[in-house]
């Protein structure tokens, strides 16, 4: 095994919520230990995802405490096992929202392990090879299979790298699968956030005329002048809305918030796509909506490892970078606060190496 300083032999120092709550306080645990095809990284970004808040918070019902959040991780190689050969000590590294899946099944073997039969074991209060509950990236460091870690290319900044293991290959991975890289071709945004102000920027990379729908009219210079959007659109603007029948190839839906199905699938041209990455309380609409134009309404989560890191490469050569804010640890309660205001542009990111301590 080579090895800088011996990780698995010393405490993993996290913040962790105890209970529905979500408050995150200092914690001491254990990681598992290294196995031959494991590497171990300290740990020195982690973005703050909206799931961080979910998760913490018990939203999902099944959290098991303590719990320590955080699934976009960037970090630099401590330790490695006897087999590993994609990475040395010293390479800067990121771990996205899974560290495990069964690596058997289709999805696997076609590098989709996001869906493997058996379940992809998240990063995060998820059950590992060893037993224990997955901890994630509110912490010192971390040890992970050599397959679910990606090469952060040299010239791109550590610290915007971290939103890209999770927002990033939420919006690149159903851009990539409906054939969105076509320039000239019309897309619509739904929702500004984290993922969407992400979503713009592939959008433009790949030569779409991008439109930014939102219920704000405040994000409107946000949407045009500092991500570069086409157009901007306040979706209750219902007059604005019904002129755009018609107009788009596709549309990516990255809110959460409920909307009219009905109302953005009639915004499509035929054989137009609209695909959500958010979840909306409930997906409602007439089948005439669908059926006439044939149209395509799609869902899509993150992805598999082969695409993850093409969507690195992507961002580093394109100069793709989210829009983020640095943060300490022990900002991290008001961030989550933040997050659920919709108080951020776009994406925070923890400096783990520098403030927990």
């Amino acid at each position: 095994m080579t090895s800088g300083t011996t990780n698995t032999d010393r405490k993993c120092l996290g913040w962790a919520a105890r209970d529905p709550s979500g408050i995150l306080s200092p914690y001491k645990f254990s990681r598992r230990a290294m196995g031959s095809d494991d590497v171990s990284l300290d740990i020195a970004y982690c973005g703050v995802c909206y799931a961080d808040v979910a998760w913490a918070r018990n939203k999902m019902g099944h959290s098991k405490y303590p719990l320590v959040p955080g699934h976009e991780i960037v970090g630099i190689v401590k330790e490695v096992g006897s087999n590993v050969q994609r990475f040395k000590v010293g390479d800067c590294v990121g771990v996205g929202t899974y560290v495990n899946s069964c690596r058997e099944c289709q999805y696997c073997d076609d590098g989709l392990e996001v869906h493997c039969s058996k379940g992809a074991v998240f990063t995060f209060d998820g059950i590992d090879v060893d037993g224990t509950v997955t901890k994630g990236g509110y912490s010192s460091y971390i040890v992970v299979h050599e397959r679910y870690c990606f090469r952060i290319p040299e010239s791109y900044p550590p610290e915007l790298a971290a939103p890209l293991l999770c927002a990033g290959i939420t919006v690149y991975t159903p851009m990539i699968r409906h054939n969105m890289k076509q320039p000239g071709k019309s897309f619509g945004v739904i929702g500004l956030g984290g993922l969407g102000h992400l979503a713009v920027k592939f959008g433009k990379a790949f030569g779409l005329k991008v439109t930014v729908f939102s219920t704000s009219i405040s994000k409107k210079e946000e949407a045009l002048t500092l991500l570069g959007a086409d157009n901007f659109v306040v979706s209750t603007n219902e007059q604005r809305m019904k002129a755009l029948c018609n107009s788009f190839d596709f549309i990516l839906d990255t809110a959460s918030g409920d909307i009219s199905f009905d109302l953005y699938l009639s915004l499509l041209k035929t054989a137009g796509v609209l695909v959500l990455v958010g979840f909306p309380s409930e997906v409602k609409f007439s089948p005439s909506s669908l059926n006439l134009g044939a149209k395509t309404i799609s869902g899509s989560i993150t992805g598999g490892t082969k695409q993850t890191q093409e969507m690195l490469d992507f961002c580093a050569s394109n100069k793709i970078y989210p829009n983020i804010e640095v943060i300490p640890i022990q900002y991290a309660n008001d961030a989550l606060e933040r997050m659920i205001k919709k108080d951020v542009k776009y994406r925070f990111v923890i400096d783990i190496a520098n403030s927990l301590k």
